[in-house]
């Protein structure tokens, strides 16, 4: 079982609460609907990744400026670092090495704790657009629950490295 930790916010909120290290639990039914729902949307990947890009764009405009002009390669890699999270989220040991180096390339691109939330919300938008009827609740509510902790985890991690 993943314990990463520290939501904090409105209800439905992914925001992660300041210095909150890593402790949430994901059920295993929860890491098997991470795991298949991403599945789904890593079909195809291109159309997910410009999904997210282009509601996380829409959501903060300055954020564009930190990525390069043509986003197809910059989509790739985000697919295929989330598809390196999903398949380690069950082990601490081979996921927080993973997700603190990624904190710190983050950190050095300029991304802040704030811009942490909204991407969380891209996400999930991304989700229910390329799941549709098939993103339940359930599939909502454990995606936050990761996306939670490994928000919490990529911050604590970049303010460790500052």
């Amino acid at each position: 079982m993943l314990r990463l930790d520290g939501a904090c916010g409105p209800p439905g909120s992914i925001v992660p609460k300041p210095g909150a290290g890593p402790v949430m639990d994901l059920s295993d039914e929860e890491l098997d609907v991470v795991r298949s729902s991403f599945r789904e949307i890593a079909i195809d990947p291109r159309a997910s990744a410009g999904l997210f890009y282009d509601r996380l764009f829409e959501l903060e405009p300055e954020l564009r400026r930190m990525f390069p002009p043509d986003m197809e390669q910059q989509g790739a890699k985000m697919m295929s670092m989330l598809g390196a999270i999903v398949a380690r989220i069950h082990d601490h040991a081979a996921l927080l090495p993973m997700v603190g180096d990624l904190a710190r390339r983050h950190a050095g691109y300029g991304a802040l704790p704030a811009h942490y939330a909204r991407v969380g919300e891209a996400l999930l938008w991304t989700l229910e657009q390329r799941l549709g009827a098939r993103c339940t609740e359930g599939v909502r509510d454990a995606w936050r629950k990761a996306y939670a902790g490994l928000a919490a985890a990529m911050t604590a991690a970049a303010a460790r490295a500052a």
